[in-house]
């Protein structure tokens, strides 16, 4: 078993926005065990989640190495906050950023039948919040070895699906926002990848879907199975180690075969 100074990212500091549930939460779990000092960002309705999930990680060792910041990532001031909470805490630059806060309409209306406050709700969380993340990202993480920024997006991106028109274009604007920024990021030795899932057991995925809708979305897949939250953090856990610091600027699906 590998110990503490031998784990991968040990020394590290990495934000996991939306850490408390889902792909988050799993994302959050796999840094941590390759030795990574995790901050848990969370909206207010997941407080329980996240202080539930920050004793989990802290169970089995005397140091501190999580811990659970509220802030809401569409607001500039809370996310400059939640970079300066971390390096306070811990007493370090950030190095990795994984930004997976995101919302998703469960009514899954039309584009003709999308209300603007949907609209802009999906746009605010989702790409403007991926915005203000990169952004204080690009000013605060370490340079020089160890800097990663990757963004959670979708493969709905590819798959054009009817009733998900907002959802797939916030997340769109990220992936284009994310290419260009990791070549704005030439010489610091920052990398800026995309993780796009495709269906994902997650609550997310669930809401406002019914059985047969879900029948069919797995029978859709070559493998004939939703994605599991840790299918999508084992890749992150990969990009954020040393092993993945030659793949940038690149969208990488993580769906089954769902989107080819």
């Amino acid at each position: 078993m590998a110990t503490q100074t031998t784990l991968p990212l040990n020394g590290r500091v990495a934000i996991v926005t939306g850490g408390s549930r889902g792909i988050g939460r799993a994302i959050a779990t796999q840094l941590h065990s390759a030795g990574a000092r995790v901050v848990i960002n969370y909206a207010s309705s997941n407080s329980t989640q996240a202080d539930q999930l920050v004793s989990e990680l802290n169970h089995e060792t005397t140091q501190l190495r999580a811990i659970a910041v509220r802030a809401d990532v569409s607001d500039p001031d809370q996310v400059k906050q939640l970079f300066e909470k971390s390096e306070e805490e811990f007493g370090s630059q950030v190095h990795i950023v994984v930004n997976c806060a995101g919302v998703l309409d469960p009514k899954y209306p039309s584009l003709a039948n999308t209300t603007v406050e949907e609209w802009d709700n999906t746009f605010n969380v989702n790409t403007k919040g991926a915005f203000l993340v990169s952004r204080e990202a690009a000013k605060r993480l370490a340079r020089g070895g160890g800097g990663r920024i990757i963004m959670i997006t979708t493969s709905l991106v590819g798959a054009l699906m009817p009733g998900y028109a907002a959802y797939a274009a916030s997340k769109a604007a990220v992936e284009t926002m994310a290419k260009i920024l990791a070549k704005e990021l030439k010489g610091t030795a920052i990398t800026v990848n995309c993780v796009a899932p495709g269906p994902v057991a997650t609550e997310l995925f669930f809401a406002g879907k019914s059985e047969e809708t879900i029948k069919r979305i797995e029978d859709a897949s070559p493998l004939g199975r939703l994605g599991e939250p840790k299918d999508v953090s084992q890749l992150v856990g990969f990009l954020a180690g040393d092993a993945g610091e030659l793949v940038n600027g690149q969208v990488i699906r993580v769906n089954g075969g769902f989107v080819i």
